[in-house]
């Protein structure tokens, strides 16, 4: 292989992602070329309702599905908490790079810690994840909802119509504005969203010659947590219109696996955790989700849908 196409959103972002993936490939294949192929989803397109409404966060990735399945790209570079839980057939995850931080980051102009917002604060963030794990602290904040890139959440924040936000600390950190995090959230207290804070690379299935190329950049401990996480949401039939969040850790030759199951006003929460074989991530993953689903996770999904 001498060219290898990446199919990827246009924000800055996810541009950031696509080149560091160009630049590892281009270190690690002497000559290889690689080009970008930008385009945008219909995720970044419809901003005026939440991700819930619309459909989920597959919204993220299908128009990047599409130019792999028809040839117009090799591979699709994602931010992993973006991607559903089952892939379109004829496509795989090949590859996840190491992780960078997954914390939640509480983002305000005002307010340097969380417990410091004043009674009914106004707080901005697109994700029912994060409402229902922000509201069961503290059930008197107004969640309001908050679309766009992430230049766009902070303008908004800036312009007062909110007094935090709340982003992923990964997507200000690779954007250089670390700066703007007063506080990372602690994994306890906001657990992530599955794949949150690693960037993952799509390919077609059967492609074994772009598989190869990609394997150089496989993190293996973020591959496993990643996986169990992943399996954990499937399990539960996971996306954007129910609170789900999954967070695993290497620990030696196991894994320690978090998850969340929430109502989205906060007011039921049901959090557990489980260790399991680090090379079976994804029994572990169903096995947590059973628990879950039998302390009534269940019948809160059901609701839900």
């Amino acid at each position: 292989m001498t060219r290898l196409r990446i199919a990827t959103r246009e924000s800055r972002l996810a541009l950031w992602q696509a080149n560091h993936v160009a630049d590892r490939l281009r270190q690690t294949h002497h000559g290889l070329e690689v080009v970008l192929v930008p385009m945008t989803t219909t995720g970044d397109q419809v901003l005026d309702r939440t991700l819930s409404q619309v459909g989920g966060k597959g919204l993220f990735v299908k128009e990047l599905e599409w130019a792999l399945l028809n040839d117009q790209a090799d591979i699709a570079v994602h931010s992993m908490k973006d991607v559903p839980s089952e892939c379109p057939h004829g496509l795989t995850l090949t590859c996840m790079l190491n992780r960078a931080d997954a914390r939640d980051a509480f983002v305000a102009n005002h307010f340097a810690r969380f417990t410091d917002l004043p009674q009914g604060a106004k707080v901005g963030t697109a994700s029912l994840r994060r409402q229902s794990q922000l509201l069961a602290l503290r059930p008197d904040l107004q969640i309001l909802p908050l679309r766009g890139n992430v230049e766009t959440r902070l303008r908004k924040l800036d312009e007062d119509h909110y007094d935090a936000i709340v982003l992923a600390s990964a997507g200000l950190d690779r954007l250089g504005l670390s700066h703007r995090i007063r506080e990372r959230m602690d994994i306890e207290t906001s657990i992530p969203a599955a794949g949150q804070g690693v960037v993952g690379i799509e390919c077609r299935a059967e492609d074994t010659q772009t598989r190869v190329v990609c394997a150089a950049l496989n993190d293996s401990d973020a591959e496993h947590c990643v996986r169990a996480e992943r399996a954990f949401t499937a399990r539960l039939e996971g996306s954007c219109q129910a609170p789900i969040a999954a967070y695993a850790t290497v620990d030696g030759d196991q894994l320690q696996l978090m998850g969340l199951v929430a109502a989205p006003n906060g007011q039921q929460v049901i959090r557990e955790h489980q260790y399991g074989l680090r090379d079976a991530p994804e029994a572990l993953g169903e096995q947590l989700a059973s628990r879950v689903l039998a302390l009534g996770a269940a019948q809160l999904l059901a609701l839900l849908k």
